[in-house]
């Protein structure tokens, strides 16, 4: 092998490629194929954990979480300072390696995501418990009750709370094809008043 030279590029990356001595016609070939890897340090502007994109300052680079070097749940810190490798690939620039400066461990976020709560899920039907599931359920059987605003009166469908709703909130305009029919009666257009 032969040593690695550093050619430096634009926001702190640098392009490593390997010194050969003479290629045969199908190495040469054989290398095209292959990725270059390139290589780069900076500071983390934001981590998307959802989406594993990291942006750089001068550089946006594809960041799959198994590729950040570190301990526990992966993340990055805002304001982190990172070193990584990476290629570029049909979607972009993306990572093969991430890690602290000199190689280390990254610092990583010291909190959980924001985002959708994860043990939502894992709650009994029954009661609504956070610690078990509903065939560990130590309470009876429960009446069923509305998702919406947990009465057991009625269900989501006709539920009165989720009817009153604003309509921009639910996504969807209400219709009243009642008042439609009022507005367009024959009765109140002003032909059929002469």
């Amino acid at each position: 092998m032969g040593s690695v030279s550093n050619q430096q590029f634009a926001g702190g990356c640098a392009k490593a490629a390997e010194e050969t001595p003479e290629e045969a016609p199908e190495d040469a070939a054989w290398a095209a194929d292959e990725p270059q890897l390139l290589h780069g340090a900076g500071i983390c502007k934001w981590f998307n954990w959802f989406n594993g994109f990291l942006s750089m300052t001068a550089l946006d680079v594809f960041v799959r979480q198994s590729k950040l070097h570190m301990e526990g749940f992966r993340s990055l810190k805002e304001g982190e300072a990172v070193e990584f490798t990476f290629k570029k690939s049909a979607k972009g620039l993306e990572s093969i390696r991430v890690t602290g400066p000199g190689g280390v461990f990254c610092i990583g976020s010291e909190r959980w995501p924001k985002g959708k709560n994860i043990s939502k899920g894992d709650r009994c039907y029954n009661c609504g418990g956070l610690d078990h599931h509903a065939k560990e359920c130590k309470l009876p059987p429960q009446p069923k009750k509305c998702h919406f605003c947990q009465s057991i009166s009625h269900m989501v469908a006709s539920c009165p709370l989720k009817a009153q709703q604003a309509p921009s909130t639910q996504g969807k305009a209400t219709y009243f094809p009642e008042e439609e029919e009022e507005i367009h009666s024959p009765a109140l257009l002003p032909e059929a008043q002469n």
